[in-house]
């Protein structure tokens, strides 16, 4: 059965993905990592979409993880169930074929903010604050707010995070490139769409190659980013339709090296 707190919306070439769990400032359990999961197979299998916006409900982006759901695991379980799934499926989300982004209706904590930065493109309004506080609880950050924000923000501003707890206000965290824009409360949904009507105007051919190349000079999953790059290239001659060809015929191929 599908979960309803993660909810998706398909308009023309944009679809809005909803974290809508807002009595618990939409904290994820398990079964919403794994309805975020099945949210990126959805999306990312319509080719008609171009572009993703992913926000909340109510007055928070995302608290991160509820502590219910993973406070009482043993560490075995917490570190394989809890951090290491979370930390595949926001990797999922990172890797949508389609740019991401991040409309920040209120404050993204933790593995909220860990959620924010595997979109391209975050917009907050002005009220939102941001952070990092596991290490108040005696743990680390686990989906990816060592590596993912560290590779993307810088190191120093994580460690004021992690280390000091310094919590960011919207346009704090826009001087420290965090969030790309910042707008007025109850406007951002209003902003992403019209970002995102901006991105989808261009080429999505050209979208997808140039999100996986920019992963790439970032070093975010370099490995796959350049295969599937060369896989793109390859499916585009005819050399792949002459060697599909022979082999469901079961004779030799006549490759001509056509690009």
């Amino acid at each position: 059965m599908a979960d309803d707190r993660i909810r998706i919306e398909i308009e023309g070439t944009v679809a809005t993905m909803t974290v809508a769990r807002p009595e618990k400032l939409n904290a994820f359990d398990i079964d919403m990592l794994k309805a975020l999961a099945s949210a990126c197979d959805t999306v990312e299998a319509n080719r008609d979409v171009r572009v993703v916006i992913l926000t909340g409900q109510g007055k928070a982006f995302s608290a991160g993880g509820d502590i219910r759901a993973w406070g009482g695991m043993e560490p075995a379980a917490f570190g394989h169930d809890w951090v290491r799934f979370g930390h595949r499926v926001f990797e999922r989300l990172a890797t949508l074929r389609m740019p991401v982004i991040a409309a920040l209706n209120g404050h993204a904590l933790g593995g909220g903010l860990e959620l924010a930065a595997a979109a391209d493109i975050r917009i907050a309004e002005k009220q939102v604050k941001i952070g990092l506080p596991e290490t108040s609880l005696g743990m680390v950050p686990g989906w990816s707010g060592t590596q993912r924000l560290v590779s993307r923000f810088g190191a120093q501003v994580v460690r004021r995070m992690v280390l000091g707890g310094e919590m960011f206000t919207a346009e704090e965290a826009k001087a420290e490139g965090l969030v790309d824009a910042v707008v007025e409360t109850g406007t951002v949904m209003t902003a992403a769409r019209a970002y995102a009507a901006r991105v989808a105007s261009r080429g999505p051919a050209a979208l997808e190659i140039s999100k996986l190349m920019i992963a790439t000079a970032n070093g975010e999953d370099k490995g796959a980013a350049i295969e599937a790059l060369g896989s793109i290239l390859v499916a585009k001659t005819g050399d792949l339709k002459e060697g599909v060809a022979a082999f469901s015929e079961k004779r030799e191929a006549r490759f001509k090296g056509e690009w």
